[in-house]
């Protein structure tokens, strides 16, 4: 009888500095609506960082993606959306500002609930 190999799971690349040797599981989640990109770990970041500077330009900045690329993530999402995840704010002398709506929170909120399930499941299968 041919022995089933042992899977480890192991942090995702860029958090892991020492290769194992073996099998390993990973995993990697995103939502799609009609085949397009609505939710993403690039996106769950961007928006959490719009929150938290209530600016596209610092939250893309904080990411070294260039504004261009955060703002087609952001009209793509909020196409795709149910209803907008993030606000434009008109502003005066010095730029206007972002702000997260309740959809985007929930957004948010529910990507992480489902990458969490991902990794609760990786775990399991990799023991």
């Amino acid at each position: 009888m041919t022995e089933i190999p042992k899977f480890t799971v192991k942090k995702p690349p860029h958090l892991s500095h020492h290769p194992r040797p073996g099998y390993s599981v990973r995993g990697r989640i995103w939502l799609e609506k009609d085949g397009e990109l609505y939710m993403g770990g690039g996106r769950e970041m961007l928006l959490e960082r719009i929150d938290k500077f209530g600016s596209i330009a610092a939250a893309a900045r904080s990411m070294k993606l260039g504004y261009r690329n955060a703002w087609l993530w952001i009209e793509a999402a909020n196409r795709l959306a149910p209803s907008p995840l993030v606000e434009k704010l008109p502003g005066g002398v010095g730029g206007g500002h972002a702000r997260l709506t309740d959809e985007g929170r929930k957004a948010v909120e529910r990507y992480r609930q489902l990458r969490a399930k991902l990794e609760e499941f990786v775990k399991e299968v990799g023991e």
